[in-house]
């Protein structure tokens, strides 16, 4: 996926044998001092995933419909701000909702009221769509997928053109890589701050793709004991070579 959305060329690499590779523990710590100690809201980080999110969505002009399949934490809150966003660029976007409105956490819940308060369209079933992004789940998953989110994950694919998942193709465990049975099988994934461990090697993840969300270097280095990935080149990176699957 990615050289149909972002040709050759285009966006700048990195080996993955060169970046932290973080597990679930870990990107939680990252999460929690970058919060709590350096103050970048979680609202920031949001709107910078689903920013980069909807960036590479848009990237191929062919693609023309969006559908956003979103749970109900940080993941879902970024699929909500990349449906605002492809909205904006005037493409026909449809978001795709596992759960009701009431059972969405604080932050997410905003990014959803934003996302009524326009007018884009809210489903509950599957959508067909040129593009289905994936902001179900992210890495907070621990155990089998259940309910609505379960059901959407295995019928997404069937209804997308392309797939593309935030963080990490929900089902797909961040610590270990268990996949699920009914997990999401993306062409490519956007991964947040630092690649998963779960990512490398999965045949699910398709083309690995890195964002910056504003996280401190110091505090990657803190957590991981490894320098934070450069974005001197851009916001958004290829994670080559020993970085996944490509």
């Amino acid at each position: 996926m990615n050289d149909v959305i972002f040709p050759s060329g285009v966006l700048p690499e990195i080996d993955g044998g060169d970046v932290a590779w973080v597990d679930r523990e870990q990107m939680r710590a990252i999460d929690r001092i970058t919060i709590d100690e350096f103050c970048v809201e979680l609202a920031q980080m949001m709107e910078n995933a689903g920013r980069h999110l909807a960036t590479v969505a848009l990237a191929d002009p062919a693609h023309r419909t969006f559908a956003v399949y979103v749970g109900s934490g940080g993941n879902a809150g970024g699929g909500l701000v990349a449906a605002r966003h492809l909205r904006k660029a005037g493409v026909e976007v449809t978001v795709v909702a596992a759960l009701p409105p009431a059972r969405l956490d604080a932050v997410t819940a905003h990014q959803f009221d934003i996302v009524r308060r326009m007018a884009i369209d809210v489903a509950t079933d599957p959508v067909t769509a040129d593009v289905g992004i994936d902001a179900l789940v992210g890495y907070g998953l621990r155990g089998g997928l259940r309910g609505d989110i379960g059901r959407l994950a295995a019928a997404l694919g069937r209804h997308s053109g392309r797939v593309l998942s935030l963080d990490l193709p929900t089902g797909v465990d961040a610590t270990t890589g268990v996949v699920d049975p009914a997990a999401v099988s993306a062409d490519a994934t956007l991964t947040l701050c630092l690649p998963k461990v779960g990512l490398r090697a999965n045949a699910n993840v398709g083309a690995l793709l890195l964002a910056d969300i504003s996280v401190p270097g110091e505090v990657v280095e803190r957590v991981t004991g490894q320098r934070a990935p450069s974005f001197r080149r851009g916001p958004i990176v290829r994670v080559g070579h020993s970085g996944g699957v490509s």
